[in-house]
């Protein structure tokens, strides 16, 4: 899918029919001839395009002097509107939730800002809607800057969402330790594992813009950076907390759940010689032995239980029982 939008003199950006000088591309999950399009007409390199639809790959910054084109990669964080635990209703809120990040190509050229991913995505459809404010198709370095901010803020609010999810989750093991509440705990822990790993690239990627050699920055926007730096590095630093945190829980009923089975395995150890003894006793006196004391039915059946009730008793008075 292609669409087109400029911002018009007063301000507001809107859809147009066809590119035009200064306005911006968006290419979603673009098809063969789309793709075709963006590099005929458009003119973006057939390298920068195949780089943003490629699921795995990861933040960077690329350029080419040649045809003086910059592609900026930066990974999104994303998460199925299926899947939202805020939106979704009570009985599917037992599906196990898991976020993902995703790259999104940024291609700026002469006359035109590209962007291009593999999924619709909610930071590009905030800027086509209008709920940016400032954005201007024609100031393309000013629109890069919004949607890097746009991403680095919706990293911030899925992992307030992974934290509400976690002691919501760890609440729940701890009245009953089911496997579905640990598999969502682990669903989580990738989540986090998944966020990190993008978000020091999307650092890495973000220091190298500010150094001003591929994109050319203007002091207008030198605040909008440094907010857009200061959103990511409190998203890494939130995901490193939270990531510690979680991986603590994970270990800590880890050894709940061992310590009772250990529990359990004594209990039922305890059980077994108990009730060996008895067997022992019978099968003694059921054998074909001569001058037994006492050889009658009432003689084996009272040491038996007055055997049990000595074991019961010592193992009481060695704590085997809590």
């Amino acid at each position: 899918m292609l669409e087109f939008y400029k911002t018009n003199e007063q301000g507001v950006t809107a859809r147009i029919e066809s590119p035009e000088p200064g306005c911006w591309v968006n290419a979603i999950a673009p098809t063969y001839e789309e793709r075709n399009y963006l590099i005929e007409k458009i003119g973006v390199l057939p390298e920068f395009v195949k780089s943003s639809l490629d699921e795995e790959e990861s933040a960077h910054i690329d350029y080419d002097d040649d045809v003086d084109q910059t592609l900026v990669i930066f990974d999104y964080p994303n998460m199925n509107e299926e899947e939202d635990p805020i939106n979704r209703p009570q009985k599917e809120k037992e599906l196990t939730l898991q976020y993902m990040t995703l790259p999104l190509g940024v291609v700026i050229l002469k006359g035109y800002i590209v962007t291009i991913s593999l999924y619709e995505n909610n930071n590009v459809n905030d800027l086509a809607s209008g709920r940016v404010k400032g954005l201007d198709t024609k100031l393309k370095t000013r629109f890069l800057l919004l949607l890097l901010l746009r991403i680095s803020q919706r990293y911030l609010i899925y992992l307030r969402q992974i934290d509400r999810l976690s002691s919501r989750t760890e609440k729940k093991l701890y009245q009953t330790p089911d496997n579905k509440e640990l598999i969502d705990m682990l669903g989580l822990e990738k989540s986090l594992v998944y966020f990190s790993t993008s978000l020091k690239s999307d650092e890495l990627t973000l220091s190298k813009i500010m150094r001003g050699r591929q994109i050319k920055l203007y002091e207008d926007d030198e605040d909008l950076l440094e907010d857009v730096m200061i959103e990511i590095k409190q998203a890494v630093e939130m995901c490193s907390i939270y990531s510690g945190i979680l991986s603590s829980t994970m270990d800590t009923f880890a050894n709940v759940i061992s310590n009772n089975l250990n529990f359990i395995m004594q209990i039922l150890t305890v059980i077994t010689i108990v009730m060996a003894i008895p067997n022992m006793i019978f099968g003694f006196y059921g054998m074909n032995v001569k001058d037994l004391l006492f050889p009658f039915a009432w003689f084996p059946l009272l040491l038996a239980v007055i055997a049990c009730v000595c074991a019961i008793f010592i193992f009481k008075k060695k704590d085997m029982f809590h």
